[in-house]
């Protein structure tokens, strides 16, 4: 037997149970990755909480929990190829990463080689957040010299954007609460208080205007963008919808390009791109790693280590 995170019912973390269930078995084209760490996004908790988010996703009742996960292959199915047993990997099972085994189809599913020297807390961290976050940016076109607005940047997918965007030589303005500036002055961004009168203080702290923005929470950061004149395809959101306001770009993790993950990982190696990690909790405590990453005031990524 293995564990589990499953739920039966939509709802808050409450709704959340840790069981005991059959180990899988990796089958033809299969791999079996025993789980150590598995990175919580908001679209975990959206899922379990909103049966539309759910649909949207194709998840039905019961489910397991989580999307992104590291840890170690223990088994390989026949016909499966380029991993073999006691590889380190990670990537992303929607809806079930959180489990001590978690079988993957490498020809289908997102996997990749964790490289030595990334811990598998930092490696489980960067599947959805991480190509969420150089796929807004891509989506926008942004390049150097740019002045990007980035809505929610202290978040989890928020630290990778603006980090990322640093790197490709953008001056960045992020927006979060208070608590966060200095946070996020150390990751490079001038950060600046999200809420009402946002496109005012955007034209206060850069006179010169802002060329590109990207809104990782929902559509203020896309409407102040546009307010401020920005154009449309210059701006993105990545939890608006399908259709977010004023014709800007909607993107997300599945439309990064593949080499992302080397990237990532490279920037991390060389110690240019830093994974903030606000707090990891043993699976047991699983309802508390939700409730405190759904409040939306952690700094960085929350990890479930198992």
């Amino acid at each position: 037997m293995g564990r589990a995170v499953i739920y039966e019912t939509f709802g808050g973390p409450e709704v959340l149970e840790l069981r005991e269930v059959p180990e899988p078995h990796a089958g033809p084209g299969e791999v079996r990755v025993r789980v150590t760490a598995a990175g919580l996004n908001p679209m975990d908790w959206s899922i379990a909480s909103r049966p539309e988010a759910a649909a949207r996703f194709g998840i039905t009742m019961p489910s397991g929990f989580g999307s992104d996960l590291a840890g170690v292959i223990d088994e390989v199915g026949d016909g499966a190829t380029g991993f073999a047993v006691g590889d380190r990997v990670y990537g992303g099972a929607l809806g079930r990463a959180v489990a001590d085994f978690v079988v993957v189809k490498p020809a289908v599913d997102a996997l990749w080689h964790t490289p030595e020297g990334i811990s598998d807390e930092v490696a489980s961290t960067l599947p959805v957040a991480g190509l969420t976050a150089a796929a807004a940016l891509a989506a926008i076109g942004l390049r150097s010299g740019d002045t990007v607005l980035v809505g929610g940047a202290a978040g989890g997918v928020g630290v990778f954007a603006v980090q990322l965007a640093r790197l490709a030589g953008a001056t960045v303005i992020g927006t979060a609460s208070p608590g966060t500036f200095e946070f996020l002055r150390q990751l490079g961004a001038e950060p600046l208080a999200y809420g009402p009168g946002l496109a005012n203080r955007v034209r206060a702290l850069a006179p010169g205007g802002v060329t590109a923005a990207t809104d990782l929470f929902g559509t203020e950061t896309a409407e102040a963008a546009l307010a401020l004149g920005v154009a449309p395809e210059r701006i993105s959101t990545v939890a608006a919808g399908p259709n977010p306001p004023g014709g800007v770009r909607p993107t997300g993790a599945i439309d990064a390009a593949t080499d992302v993950p080397e990237q990532i990982t490279d920037a991390i190696l060389v110690g240019k791109l830093t994974v903030p990690i606000a707090a990891a909790f043993p699976v047991e405590k699983i309802r508390d790693a939700v409730t405190l990453q759904a409040g939306r005031h952690v700094h960085g990524k929350v990890v479930v280590t198992l």
